[in-house]
């Protein structure tokens, strides 16, 4: 059969393919040793060279005078560029200024462009350092050694950077030009003249010219803060003052009582409130966190073509909608109760009232269901919430909501708020969004702008006050997890917010906690010429042109005592008072109408016993309704 190879003693193997490595490339010790000039090192070579032209020049002129034109070496006439022949009779023509600076900069963009060329001008600048030159170029070498670092930046950048940073600079600088060509003729003159009484007149029978108006605005309002030095001497403030709201409720279209208030709440920041109410806020939609993660949601929409982010630090469930390919209301995820539209203003009070699992909270009036399925959120669907709204047609908006995001804790019911205390008491948190003018949300309804009057406000002011202390009266003060009131609206008005909450502060026994929200601004504990509690610094304030959200109002109240203070008994005392007096009054007003009829009967006067009865009986009457 043959012999049989054995394997086990194999040949070393020689050098393979892989095992032959290339050695690394070894450079021209020339080209490693060279050194790439900067620009500025350039110009500055250039520099010497042109001083050592002078020095030889002068020489020659020196050499002429004294009759020694010969000794001038050919290395030097090399320098100036003209032969032996015409250089004692030739001047070099001296360059303009213009036209040097130009090939300068045409050489250096040449050096920058041929970067790889060896520099000529290496060995010259080594030799020319030591020849110290004039004392000009010496300072001048101080002056630019402190922007080297600079210029070898500079020159490490590639050209289309160097384009880029070219191109910035000539923005900044246009835009320079562009604020200098539109200042206003008042930094001008420093002294603004209001329009006459003919060109008030010319515009309003004429149609206004909006951009005369908005230029006049903002001339009035660098006179108002600079107004000793800017106004005219014959004008009060008053006056000018009453123009930019004439000229306010023109150019924005307000009515001149909301314009008013406004100016009083911004005196300084109207325009930039305004211009914020122009602009509608972003679209935000809350995760429900019963069905979903705010991260599984956010994945969702984004595969369905919606750019969104978190709507902030400060909430862990809110997203804020940039754009949609698909209609954000009619979404898959929409319909399966993932999320809910809701205003990222709204997220507030319900964050301020923090419910706790296991707890009886009541919203008084909780259409169309945003917060109360927030709050249903955060308790996971335990303990109980009562949904209450007096509108039957908003009602149904909560019921549809409910369903919608799975909640199972809710009852939800339709009677006035003011009424509740004598249908349920004994909640551990209530949570109170006041029906309001609707100041803080203009950006939604423009028609705020013009349809609102002191009257309204009034009314509002009057059933504000009303709902919280209703709302006080069911929350149940010995509650060991809470005993908590959340008063909101969306209203920047103090009539609605701090007038209520001071009201509520000397009718019940009550008191300001801190709402826990980390941002906005504080109360108002002083405002014109009224003076409130201190702690009204405790509640919060948010404005549309600070914190892009709607305008609105919080504030959390902690219960103390179910019992109602002695000065509402003595009112309550004080009207049944009056009203026995009154019926006093009118039973006497009877008795005198009913003698002077008899009177004018001939009937003779019976000295009546039917009126003491009807007084006797009145007061019965009184004191059944006391008891």
């Amino acid at each position: 059969m043959g012999k049989t190879r054995d394997f086990t003693e194999r040949p070393k193997p020689g050098p393979g393919r892989k095992s032959k490595k290339q050695k690394p490339p070894e450079l021209p010790s020339k080209i490693v040793e060279r050194k790439q000039t900067s620009r500025r090192a350039k110009k500055r070579l250039k520099k010497r060279l042109k001083s050592q032209q002078q020095v030889v020049i002068q020489k020659n002129k020196d050499l002429e005078s004294n009759g020694e034109s010969d000794v001038v070496s050919d290395e030097e006439a090399a320098v100036e560029g003209f032969t032996d022949e015409n250089q004692d009779w030739l001047v070099p023509t001296k360059k303009s200024k213009l036209n040097q600076d130009k090939e300068m900069d045409d050489e250096s963009d040449a050096d920058t462009d041929s970067d790889m060329m060896p520099d000529e001008f290496e060995a010259d600048e080594q030799g020319g350092s030591d020849s110290g030159g004039n004392e000009d170029d010496s300072g001048s070498e101080k002056m630019e050694a402190s922007n080297d670092d600079d210029s070898s930046a500079d020159d490490d950048l590639l050209p289309v950077e160097k384009a880029a940073k070219k191109l910035k600079k000539r923005q900044r600088e246009d835009s320079r030009l562009e604020k200098a060509e539109f200042q206003t003729n008042i930094a001008q003159t420093e002294v603004f003249s209001l329009p006459s009484g003919q060109q008030i007149q010319k515009e309003m029978t004429e149609s206004p010219d909006l951009s005369l108006i908005k230029q006049r605005i903002y001339d009035v309002m660098q006179v108002l803060g600079d107004f000793k030095n800017r106004r005219e001497a014959h004008i009060s403030r008053k006056e000018y003052v009453s123009r930019l709201k004439k000229d306010l409720c023109l150019y924005y279209s307000y009515n001149e009582f909301l314009m008013e208030k406004s100016m009083d709440l911004f005196p300084g920041e109207i325009l930039e409130f305004l211009e914020a109410n122009e602009v509608e806020r972003p679209v935000t939609i809350r995760t429900n966190t019963l069905k979903t993660r705010r991260r599984d949601l956010a994945q969702a929409l984004i595969n369905r073509g919606v750019n969104l982010d978190p709507v902030g630090k400060w909430s862990k469930v809110g997203l804020v909608v940039y754009d949609s390919q698909v209609p954000i209301g009619a979404t898959p995820e929409y319909m399966a109760g993932h999320y809910m539209l809701q205003g990222a203003s709204s997220f507030l009070p319900v964050m301020a009232l923090a419910p706790q699992e296991n707890e009886k909270i009541l919203d008084m009036a909780a259409a169309p269901g945003g917060k109360t399925t927030y709050i249903a959120a955060l308790m996971r669907n335990t303990g109980n919430l009562f949904a209450n709204d007096p509108s039957t047609e908003r009602a149904k908006a909560i019921v549809g909501n409910v369903h919608r995001l799975g909640v199972t804790n809710t009852v939800i019911s339709n009677y006035d708020g003011r009424q509740f205390p004598k249908i349920l008491t004994g909640f551990d948190r209530v949570l109170l969004d006041a029906p309001c003018s609707g100041t803080g949300v203009i950006s939604k309804d423009t028609a705020v702008k013009t349809n609102k009057d002191a009257k309204d406000i009034q009314r509002c002011s009057h059933l504000q006050k009303e709902l919280l202390l209703a709302a006080i009266d069911c929350c149940d003060s010995k509650s060991k997890t809470g005993g908590y009131i959340v008063y909101s609206t969306c209203s920047i008005l103090v009539e609605e917010n701090e007038w209520v909450i001071d009201y509520a502060l000397k009718k019940r026994h009550v008191k300001l906690v801190n709402t826990g929200l980390d941002f906005g601004k504080e109360g108002f504990t002083s405002f014109k010429e009224h003076r409130f509690h201190p702690s009204l610094k405790m509640t919060c304030r948010f404005y549309p042109h600070t914190n892009n959200l709607d305008g609105f109002f919080v504030a959390k109240l902690k219960k103390m005592s179910n019992k109602v203070i002695a000065t509402e008994v003595k009112s309550n005392e004080e009207e049944s008072k009056d009203d026995s007096l009154r019926y006093e009054d009118i039973s006497s007003s009877l008795e005198e109408n009913a003698q002077l009829t008899k009177a004018d009967h001939d009937v003779p006067k019976q000295k009546t016993k039917v009126k003491p009865k009807e007084t006797a009986m009145m007061k019965r009457d009184l004191k059944r309704k006391k008891q």
